[in-house]
């Protein structure tokens, strides 16, 4: 099985780009096609911001032989001024990807074909001042969901999660720290993750687990990109 994992990753870039990368994707002929959140979110820098509403359409033509799914990311969150003020949902990313038919799994698990899809939602979400943030991801009541002992693939916007993941899981697969953006040597000097670089990109096992970190598209606090380029990221389970 191929997944083709996509975090887009508050993307500097327009929808021309954007078509281009869908359809890169969607080219690989994956079996699923997960979208990995920060969906369209603008950069300071950039003169006309990637907007959701443009977005989603064109997100929204890669699709697998099991279909395409979306977890939200903190950008997609934060971009929320309504559901700031209101502590949580709806969100209008979600709310967006889900009319161009695409399954936004907040903290839900669903079964495909010989596995189950787990996401939990976004541990940055709500933004509470001077740096704290309130996370509304609920991995155990996501886990609860799986009623068999098939594999679970869990979706999870930042890899932090993953020392939270159970051996039940099979494979978290993350996005968020950019592939660390700036990367020297294996090494970023700067990465959104209280593990450090500990999660910052590629696959990482600890324990018998699994975590795919995609290095994603796009970029954080300024547009550059150096040692980490932006990629899509096919997984080939045997």
């Amino acid at each position: 099985m191929i997944l083709s994992a996509l975090h887009l990753g508050r993307p500097p870039v327009g929808l021309g780009r954007l078509e281009r990368i869908v359809a890169a994707a969607h080219a690989l002929e994956p079996d699923l096609v997960l979208y990995l959140g920060d969906h369209a979110a603008g950069h300071r820098f950039v003169t006309v911001p990637v907007r959701i509403a443009g977005a989603a359409p064109i997100i929204a033509r890669a699709r697998g032989r099991m279909g395409r799914y979306a977890v939200l990311g903190n950008h997609d969150w934060w971009d929320d001024l309504t559901a700031q003020r209101q502590g949580g949902g709806p969100n209008l990313h979600a709310t967006a990807l889900e009319r161009a038919g695409i399954p936004v799994l907040s903290n839900r698990a669903v079964r495909l074909d010989g596995f189950w899809l787990a996401g939990v939602e976004d541990q940055l979400a709500i933004f509470g001042g001077k740096g704290r943030f309130t996370g509304l991801d609920d991995l155990p009541g996501t886990l609860a969901q799986v009623t068999d002992d098939t594999p679970v693939i869990l979706m999870a916007h930042e890899p932090d999660i993953f020392v939270q993941v159970p051996a039940r899981v099979a494979l978290t697969l993350s996005g968020h720290t950019h592939g660390g953006q700036v990367r020297l040597f294996g090494w970023s000097p700067v990465v959104p993750s209280r593990y450090g670089n500990r999660f910052a990109y590629g696959h990482v096992q600890e324990d018998g687990r699994d975590l795919v970190v995609s290095g994603g598209i796009g970029c954080s606090i300024l547009p550059v990109r150096l040692g980490s380029p932006p990629e899509i990221t096919v997984v080939d389970l045997a």
